[in-house]
């Protein structure tokens, strides 16, 4: 999408979408907000099909990510009228959520400084039931990366006793997130408590690097196996999402070959380096979209 000037309103599929400061460095080392609108705009065909009817967390930098930033739940007041939102009941409140369907909204994401695409783990058509569970690995300061992969092959291990595949993908950090495509009709309660049970199986088995301590200052130099990202409400920064590091890294699907082999650097996943692995590989996540598994035999045992 080849925009010239600081500001214009560009035509995106037939809608108007302004685009403003597009100069403004986002990443250190240059990287401009043009930058990144382009980076979703090239990504969004492989994107698009993940987020569709999932409603999103807005995490916005509008300074860069050098500078504040801030969570947004409910959709801008002065969203056009084509960006389609999602109510959704809290205890407390009720939440307009963006739900992005189409490249329009997601560059228009892009414009608001949105670098990362937060989902839930839900759709709209049944809101209240995952189709997604995740394994997040969160390793501690001083942890090598070889071992969240050894830790990530002992999850996927775990569950292929339960005949659950999983798939791997970098944070866009240090760690890894695993996702477990599921059938959309356990309840967010079901799936963390099918998780936490997973986790706690790891832990047995692996005590000296793995954890589900909670409190950060128990855990010592471990992984932490985070169950609690499928709490109703949590987001995950999605495959194909930017992450606010130094050399805009990008949470990139990984096949189970490449992480028994090892030797992986994530900081080699990024911006700059995402589309020429699209081109050799293809979407590995493309059956996440329609994998739908059953948990009951997990959800039996824990």
């Amino acid at each position: 999408m080849p925009v010239r000037g600081s500001e214009v309103v560009a035509a995106v599929q037939g809608k108007k979408v302004k685009l403003t400061n597009l100069d403004k460095i986002m990443y250190p080392g240059g990287i401009s907000k043009r930058d990144v609108i382009k980076y979703y705009y090239d990504v969004a065909e492989v994107l698009l099909p993940h987020i569709r009817n999932r409603p999103l967390v807005l995490k916005r930098y509008p300074g860069g990510i050098e500078g504040e930033f801030f969570y947004q739940k409910e959709c801008p007041e002065h969203a056009p009228g084509w960006v389609e939102t999602f109510l959704i009941k809290h205890s407390n409140k009720e939440v307009n959520y963006v739900v992005c369907n189409d490249l329009p909204t997601l560059i228009w994401l892009a414009n608001l400084g949105c670098l990362e695409i937060h989902a839930w783990t839900s759709r709209v058509d049944n809101v209240e039931c995952p189709d997604i569970a995740v394994m997040d690995l969160d390793p501690e300061p001083g942890i090598k990366f070889n071992e969240v992969l050894e830790a990530s092959l002992l999850v996927k291990q775990v569950l292929s006793e339960f005949q659950l595949k999983c798939y791997p993908k970098t944070s866009g950090s240090r760690g890894m997130h695993l996702f477990i495509p599921i059938v959309p009709r356990y309840s967010f309660a079901e799936v963390t408590r099918a998780m936490k049970f997973t986790a706690e199986i790891i832990e047995k088995v692996y005590p000296s690097k793995c954890t589900t301590e909670r409190a950060v200052e128990k855990r010592g130099q471990k992984i932490y196996l985070d169950y609690l990202q499928n709490t109703r409400g949590k987001t995950m920064a999605w495959q194909y999402s930017l992450r606010p590091k130094q050399m805009a890294p990008v949470s990139t699907p990984l096949a189970w070959e490449e992480i028994e082999a090892g030797g992986i650097d994530p900081g080699n996943f990024n911006i700059n380096t995402i589309f020429r692995r699209l081109e050799l590989y293809g979407d590995i996540y493309r059956d996440v979209i329609c994998c739908k598994q059953e948990m009951d035999g997990l959800l039996n045992l824990s």
